[in-house]
This record gives structure tokens, sequence and C-alpha cells, in this order.
């Protein structure tokens, strides 16, 4: 039988406690966490759909619910989880056209997606307000 021990030290595979943390690391790994949270914000908007065709009264328990502050905060992150998501995605798009790759452009597209993401939903918001009135 074959000696199963070695005296050998393995590599270690590289993992988060190897590299130096990077923004595009760090975005890359928040691209997968927004793509999970879409999925459950998904199942959100299904049940708003569902209590509108139940009638009137499943219908405003949802609304009370989104419109309570917990709801809104759950609305706003589902808002900048779909739009950070969307355009890391496009980022990912112009990657695949082999564009971007350098450290430059790489940290750009990066922070641009940051930035992007949270201005977008501080905008998409503040509409939203403003042609539903305000808060009510």
């Amino acid at each position: 039988m074959a000696d199963t021990r070695r005296t050998v030290e393995r590599p270690l595979s590289p993992h988060l406690t190897i590299y130096r943390p990077m923004l595009t690391m760090m975005m890359s790994i928040v691209h997968r966490i927004t793509g999970a949270a879409l999925f459950f914000g998904t199942l959100l908007l299904c049940w708003w759909l569902l209590a509108a065709a139940s009638g009137p009264t499943a219908y405003s328990k949802v609304q009370a619910f989104m419109g309570s502050i917990i709801g809104g905060l759950i609305l706003f992150g589902y808002t900048w989880a779909l739009i950070h998501h969307m355009l890391g995605g496009i980022r990912h798009l112009i990657w695949d056209t082999g564009r971007g790759f350098g450290p430059a452009e790489r940290e750009w597209l990066t922070l641009a997606t940051l930035v992007g993401s949270i201005g977008l939903t501080i905008v998409i918001w503040v509409i939203g307000y403003i042609f539903i009135g305000g808060a009510r």
C-alpha cells in the first residue's frame, strides 16, 4: 500500500486571506450578493402582484408593509441592488469586448459602477417622490 503521509507542504489555494482586498474584488463579491438579493426582492414583487390580484384587503396589507419604514428600506435596497447589478453587468459586458482591462480603466469602471448605482438609486427615488407627491 502506498504511503499517504507526505511531509512536503502543499501550496495554498488562492482565496480571500491571501490577496490584498481591491475594489474590483470587493465589487465582484457585491455583484454576487446583489444577484442573490434580487431573487428575494423578486419574491416581494410577486407578493405585491398576488395581493393586487387577490383583492383590496390583501393589497392594503402589502401596501401597509411597503409603506412602513422597514418596507421602504427594503424597497430602497432592492432598487440599489437592481441598479448596481445592472451596472456591474454592463461593466462585465465591456470587459467581454476585451476593453477596460488596464489597471486605471479597471478601477475607473469599478468606481463608476459603485458611484453610479448609488447616484441613480437616489435619482430614481427623488423622481418617484416628486411624481407621487411625497410620503403618504
